[in-house]
């Protein structure tokens, strides 16, 4: 009984990876000489935010940071809605951000905040947006 489970557990492996190298060879058309990956971080200054290191998030807007560039897809004002850090939106609002920009799929800081349960943020966002 203990050969039989060792055996099937081998032979469940040996596919499992057999299948995971098969998707990583690309699009099975053949061998790819060549395989890109595109590998990308959070912005430092997203990152504060997601911290909640404001007084980082402060340096970043001192020294003239896009306050709307996009990290992952995302903009800064969505990682704050995100995260719930209601002072950091509140300065990123202050300093010019766009609260009604939208990530790469489309989704607002509102919904992002909605989604999250982040009371704070979403009162903030929904305040701003009736101004």
């Amino acid at each position: 009984m203990r050969k039989t489970i060792i055996i099937t557990t081998g032979v469940l492996l040996l596919v499992v990876y057999g299948l995971s190298a098969k998707n990583l060879s690309g699009n099975g058309m053949g061998n790819d000489s060549e395989t890109t990956i595109k590998i990308e971080e959070i912005s430092p200054f997203c990152k504060a935010i997601v911290k909640g290191d404001i007084e980082s998030v402060k340096r970043y807007l001192e020294n003239g940071v896009d306050v709307n560039q996009k990290s992952l897809g995302k903009t800064p004002v969505i990682f704050a809605a995100r995260y719930n850090r209601g002072a950091i939106l509140e300065l990123l609002i202050k300093n010019g951000a766009d609260i009604t920009l939208r990530c790469n799929s489309g989704y607002s800081a509102q919904k992002y905040a909605q989604e999250a349960n982040a009371f704070e943020t979403l009162r903030i966002i929904e305040n701003q947006l009736k101004k």
